[in-house]
């Protein structure tokens, strides 16, 4: 399993010793997006969804699940996050809302997992807002665009 750090050398699953990395300044930012019909972004940029506020609630929840992200993915870090910011924009070319998250730490592991988690939770409470009138939007797209901070430096997709 050479090169995949959550394997020891039997081959079997651990959490990563950090105990001796440095403490750096992290961020990592995500993106995605969910595609719907015109109708049911129309029903959201109008603010006339019957559950309420979908960007607002969906922002908070991206908020949410950036901070839960250790309770969702068995070998991620607990982290100190220091900010979570999520941008929900409407696109009518797609159509539907491109989400970008971006969350910042200072530690000895990234955050990439948690703007992933993030940029999901925010798409999927997307979906749950508006499922009533439509079943069959499609979430996508979701990668790290930009992580740095670490040992391994910056990357930039």
């Amino acid at each position: 399993m050479s090169g995949l750090s959550h394997f020891d050398e039997g081959g079997k699953a651990h959490m990563v010793d950090v105990s001796d990395k440095a403490v750096t300044s992290r961020i990592a930012v995500a993106e995605g997006y969910i595609t719907m019909t015109p109708a049911t972004l129309a029903l959201i940029k109008d603010g006339k969804a019957e559950k309420g506020d979908v960007l607002g609630i969906a922002r908070l929840a991206g908020i949410m699940g950036a901070k839960k992200t250790a309770d969702l993915i068995p070998l991620c870090h607990p982290l100190p996050i220091t900010k979570v910011a999520l941008d929900l924009t409407p696109d009518d070319d797609l159509p539907g809302v491109r989400i970008t998250a971006t969350v910042k730490t200072t530690g000895k592991t990234g955050v990439e997992m948690e703007a992933l988690t993030a940029v999901s939770v925010a798409a999927l409470t997307v979906h749950d807002m508006v499922k009533a009138v439509q079943k069959d939007m499609v979430i996508g797209g979701i990668r790290v665009t930009l992580k740095d901070g670490g040992k391994s430096g910056r990357f930039e997709a």
